[in-house]
């Protein structure tokens, strides 16, 4: 039986961290998930899949939710926890996968074949990448990449103890902007294959 190998990608938004997910798990071998976490969650529990992902990687609404004797019911918290729920789940099953935020790198802390990747890029690249994808204006898409962000942001801070972004919480961050995405894959990949080698 393979040793496990969990790769967590955390991304800023535009950076192409989460295509790098996608080839990692492409040449892997492995699963990915990423926004399909909450199908797979809602098929299980006999939830509208539509409705849970309006809260996917939100932080808490405090205006909206209370707790009481430990208990919340804001429904941010309570998608979130279902996807640290099952991400832990399939990590005590033995299963290997690469997973694209959802705090994995934190959540999934304390597992052997855990390597946490952070994946950044120059704000002029994610601009012309953002711009091009998404059709609109350079101004346009450096306002959806801070929006994007902050919201990652939040997010992760609300539910980590350390910072989104910081590199003490991965093994490896990168920018993706000096390489291009291949040639980031292709080292990363090198780091990875390496890590399981010494093993």
């Amino acid at each position: 039986m393979k040793e496990q190998l969990i790769i967590s990608v955390g991304r800023e938004f535009g950076s192409g961290g989460h295509i790098i997910a996608e080839k990692l798990a492409k040449r892997f071998e492995l699963p990915l998930y990423d926004y399909n976490l909450l199908t797979e969650i809602a098929s299980e529990k006999n939830l509208d899949a539509k409705r849970i992902k309006k809260y996917d990687e939100l932080p808490r609404n405090f205006l909206n939710s209370r707790t009481v004797r430990g208990f919340s019911n804001s429904p941010e918290e309570t998608v979130a926890n279902m996807q640290f729920d099952y991400l832990r789940k399939k990590a005590q099953s033995g299963e290997s996968f690469v997973v694209v935020g959802r705090c994995a790198e934190e959540v999934l802390k304390g597992y052997p074949g855990l390597i946490p990747i952070f994946v950044l890029a120059d704000m002029d690249w994610k601009i012309k990448r953002i711009a091009e994808y998404e059709k609109i204006s350079d101004a346009e898409a450096e306002a959806l990449i801070k929006k994007y962000n902050k919201k990652r942001k939040a997010y992760h801070n609300y539910y980590c103890q350390w910072k989104w972004g910081d590199s003490r919480n991965y093994d490896i961050s990168i920018n993706c902007s000096k390489m291009g995405i291949d040639e980031t894959t292709d080292m990363l990949a090198a780091y990875i294959n390496s890590r399981i080698k010494s093993r």
